[in-house]
């Protein structure tokens, strides 16, 4: 979709005009959130091939707070790609409803973005800080907005956020798309945790039938030691992945299972983060996850062996005010016998003034 300059501002004025007809009984908060990124990825193997993404990402909105625990959020959201002919890449309406309680949010409408204290490091950067094999990272940049699902829950022993993310209608042109998935932690100690995610990629629709019914799963679920010393606070995962991979519902004998297990350990200390990652899988293929750990080419044959991967990386983050940081950070990466490496520019703010 095209909108051009004077249609976004009119478009990002809506909220504000809503917000004055209530304000007198609601309180009204405008916002605007700026994602500024720069990807790039300097390598081509026989896995991945190799991309640079620069852009920004904002929204504009405002929040009606119709009493403290419910909220409604009207604005706009576009995606620039730095380079592009057009203004914008794409451009959405921000809907939501949110409901809060003491320990949990649900939003209904245009999903929450990242918000500037989201973990550090790109390994945990994707839209919903799923393990790099289930969903890549660059998806918060490709796939800015969101809407569908998600409750988010934090207590004492468990903490969990649970999505559903509508992408595409189903139309006499393609088969409907959507993502759900869970991110969940149960806490067993103050330092030992278990981790469990779950993500799911579906193709499908009964409206029309134009393409193949496909479904791409998998599951991930280990332990995480956190321990704090004079040096850095140091984390210690490992995880044990599960896939299943359907093409085609029609031809079961093209389906994949796969298997996985990946190591991560970190690093913290005063903004900064290093981590190592190694994985090994078999036959694990999963839509939407990192090709670099996936059993499959970019030809689309399939890896017959053990698939090998291994990274380790810098990240550095600078609190520029409240609300606004930007974040660098490098890595090297060994896909196979493939030596390569990639870096990463980040800024995130997030605004709000409060109309009284």
């Amino acid at each position: 979709m095209r909108l051009t300059a004077r249609g976004f501002a009119l478009a990002a004025l809506l909220p504000l005009v809503a917000g004055r007809a209530v304000c007198a009984q609601e309180k009204v908060t405008l916002g605007s959130d700026l994602l500024l990124y720069g990807d790039n990825t300097e390598f081509r193997n026989p896995f991945r091939e190799g991309e640079t993404i620069f852009g920004a990402a904002v929204r504009v909105f405002g929040d009606v707070e119709l009493n403290p625990r419910v909220a409604i959020t009207l604005g706009v959201f576009g995606n620039q790609r730095f380079g592009s002919d057009q203004a914008f890449e794409q451009v959405r309406p921000v809907i939501a409803l949110t409901a809060r309680g003491r320990r949990s949010a649900f939003t209904f409408g245009t999903l929450p973005v990242r918000a500037p204290d989201a973990p550090l490091g790109p390994d945990r950067g994707g839209p919903h800080q799923l393990l790099p094999p289930l969903q890549r990272e660059t998806l918060t940049f490709e796939r800015a907005y969101e809407a569908g699902l998600q409750w988010d829950f934090t207590g004492m022993r468990l903490a969990h956020s649970l999505w559903l993310d509508w992408q595409r209608l189903n139309t006499p042109e393609h088969r409907e798309r959507f993502d759900a998935g869970g991110n969940a932690r149960l806490m067993f100690a103050h330092d030992l945790s278990l981790p469990l995610q779950l993500h799911i990629v579906h193709e499908g629709g009964q409206l029309f039938s134009t393409g193949t019914v496909n479904d791409s799963a998998a599951a991930a679920m280990g332990l995480a030691w956190e321990r704090g010393s004079q040096i850095a606070r140091w984390t210690f995962e490992s995880y044990g992945l599960a896939s299943r991979y359907a093409p085609d519902r029609e031809h079961p004998e093209r389906t994949r299972t796969g298997r996985a297990l990946l190591a991560r350990v970190a690093a913290d200390r005063a903004g900064w983060r290093a981590h190592l990652l190694i994985w090994r899988g078999r036959d694990f293929i999963k839509d939407e996850g990192d090709p670099n750990y996936l059993s499959i080419r970019r030809s689309g044959r399939l890896y017959g062996g053990t698939r090998d991967y291994a990274e380790t990386g810098l990240a550095r983050r600078f609190q520029l005010a409240p609300g606004a940081i930007i974040e660098v950070a490098g890595r090297l990466h060994r896909i196979e016998k493939n030596y390569e490496y990639s870096y990463r520019v980040l800024s995130v703010s997030a605004l709000r003034w409060r109309l009284r």
